[in-house]
């Protein structure tokens, strides 16, 4: 039985405190002793790829090694947040607080202005996975992307609803696995720190 394992990998911290989306913004990566032991903790024969934004394409780098590195992919990216990037939380629930709300209480068709609501994102990012589960079925793939994307992943493997898994804490340069077996999908440890 082949098993294709996912290792999910958010990238590192950005220090934004506003909604960091589509925005590209850079990753602190001066914790060392951090990306050494995410990379001891990953598997070194492994194809490795990240969305295209600077803050995970660095992570990705920061661990190569001996890992494949496959060519960024925008479909990796974070929620989009359109209109709202780069303003702060406070900004968004006064200028659009119905909408905001929804947005995350009942996550599903509700989008930002420009933006694109939770199902068109995992919609987006299951899509990625799916090709990558077709191009490199029964081997460890480990994928450098964000907060949101990862939940749409961990929601796929839980079979749960989009308000359940965005109670679910995914922290920078933390460890997501997911593995694809025989048409299923079944969740390993999530939000692990190596």
């Amino acid at each position: 039985m082949d098993v294709t394992r996912f290792w999910w990998v958010r990238h590192g911290p950005t220090h934004e405190k506003a909604f960091t989306g589509w925005r590209d913004v850079p990753a602190d990566l001066s914790d060392r002793a951090a990306l050494e032991r995410l990379h001891a903790h990953l598997p070194q024969g492994a194809v490795l790829i990240s969305s295209d934004l600077i803050r995970a394409v660095a992570t990705a780098d920061a661990i190569a090694a001996t890992r494949h590195r496959l060519p960024h992919d925008p479909a990796l990216r974070e929620l989009h947040f359109g209109d709202w990037d780069g303003k702060h939380w406070a900004e968004v629930a006064a200028s659009h607080p119905d909408l905001s709300r929804a947005y995350w209480e009942d996550p599903g068709d509700h989008a930002p202005p420009n933006g694109e609501s939770w199902n068109e994102a995992a919609a987006r990012v299951g899509a990625a996975v799916d090709r990558l589960t077709a191009a490199y079925a029964g081997r460890d793939i480990v994928i450098v992307a964000h907060f949101g994307a990862i939940l749409t992943q961990v929601q796929r493997a839980r079979a749960c609803t989009g308000a359940e898994v965005l109670a679910q804490s995914i922290d920078n340069l933390s460890v997501t696995c997911i593995d694809h077996s025989q048409g299923r999908w079944s969740l390993g440890p999530v939000n692990h720190i190596a």
